[in-house]
This record gives C-alpha cells, sequence and structure tokens, in this order.
C-alpha cells in the first residue's frame, strides 16, 4: 500500500507544476514576434531562451511589464535568462527580433514559467513533519524536474549540434565540388597549352617565318 501511494505521488509530482508557457517557433528574417501573458502582482517570473539553429545564432529579446516599463533588453544574444517579481498586475511581453537579419530565419525555444510551484497532493497545507514517505516523494518530485530540465538543454543542444554538422557538411561538399571543377579546368588548359607547344609547324607556316 506505501509503494502504491509512494508511486502515486511521484506521478502527480509530474504533472503538478507552476504554470509555464515552453515552446519552440521559427522567427523568419526581418520580423518581429510577441508573446503576452497577464500576470498577478507579487509573481515570481522567468523567462528563458535559446536560439537554436540559424544564421549566427543570435536574436533581440525585449520583455517589457504593463505599463511599457522595459525590464530586459539583450541584443544579438544566443541564450539568455531573467528573472523578476511582478509589480503591477497586468499584461507582460516578451518579444524576439530578427529584424536584423536579412536572409536568415531562426528558430528559437522559448521557457517562461509565472508563480510559485505548486506543492504535491495532499502537502498543501501540512503543518507537521514530513514522514519518510513523504520526503521521498518530494525528493522524487524535485529529481524528475531537474531531470525533465536536463533533457530539454540536452536535446537542444543536439539538435544545435546535428544542424551545425550539416552546414558544416554542406560547405565541405561544396567547397569540394568547386576544387573539383577548378581542377579540371586547369587540368583542359594545361592540355590545350602543351598541344599547342608540341604541334608540328607547318611547312608554309615556317617558310613565311623565314622570309620575314
Amino acid at each position: 500500500m506505501e509503494f502504491f501511494l509512494f508511486a502515486l505521488l511521484a506521478v502527480f509530482s509530474s504533472v503538478h507544476i507552476s504554470s509555464a508557457v515552453e515552446l519552440t517557433f521559427e522567427l523568419p528574417d526581418n520580423e518581429k514576434q510577441c508573446f503576452y501573458e497577464d500576470i498577478k502582482a507579487g509573481e515570481k517570473t522567468s523567462v528563458e531562451f535559446q536560439v537554436v539553429t540559424g544564421g549566427n545564432y543570435d536574436v533581440d529579446c525585449q520583455i517589457k511589464g504593463p505599463d511599457d516599463r522595459i525590464l530586459y533588453n539583450k541584443v544579438k544574444e544566443q541564450y539568455g535568462d531573467h528573472s523578476f517579481t511582478t509589480e503591477k498586475a497586468g499584461t507582460y511581453s516578451v518579444c524576439f527580433s530578427n529584424e536584423f537579419s536579412t536572409f536568415s530565419h531562426k528558430i528559437i525555444y522559448l521557457d517562461w514559467q509565472t508563480g510559485e510551484e505548486k506543492p504535491l497532493p495532499g502537502l498543501e497545507e501540512h503543518h507537521q513533519a514530513l514522514t519518510q514517505m513523504e520526503t521521498s516523494a518530494q525528493a522524487v518530485h524535485e529529481n524528475l524536474n531537474a531531470v525533465d530540465d536536463y533533457q530539454t538543454h540536452y536535446k537542444l543542444r543536439e539538435t544545435q549540434g546535428r544542424k551545425r554538422a550539416e552546414e558544416l557538411g554542406e560547405r565541405v561538399l561544396y567547397w569540394s565540388v568547386g576544387e573539383t571543377i577548378a581542377i579540371l579546368l586547369v587540368t583542359i588548359g594545361q592540355v590545350f597549352v602543351l598541344r599547342n607547344f608540341f604541334a608540328e609547324k607547318k611547312p608554309s607556316e615556317m617558310g613565311y617565318r623565314q622570309l620575314h
């Protein structure tokens, strides 16, 4: 029975989390995209972003409050995170700009979390000392959150590394094709030069050159 309750708490720990928006989106060149969230006053908020693919892996990021006050502003950043506590209730915005790029679009990962993490079921108003099982369930809950975070970041790194490897492979391919074409052109040119150098002169041409 205790094992069943422990497993049940572990399952709930993976679904009872704070309000969050986690997504990956495409940002075309010369464009700007914003996300909005209505947040109460006094809420803890954290924003984390990372450019996964595209161009030089950089983007402009700006966070604004309901009064249009700039809370965070970074230019041409590959990765960034910002945590703050809201002072006013209202609509907060996170904007990403790729307007400085004229031909490369970007793939961006965004993790926007708001509010405190919800406690495990049965521990909302726990005034007594936690039992060993409850302590273990809380530890599993925290470890699962850490594992989920690590998996997300490792997946982003894997995607970024794979994209860079593909781009490097394309560059090597183009360079190899260019070298092959250059070698062929040089070879053909050398063949024509050698043929012209060793070609036999006609008697009429030789007599004409001797007279002149």
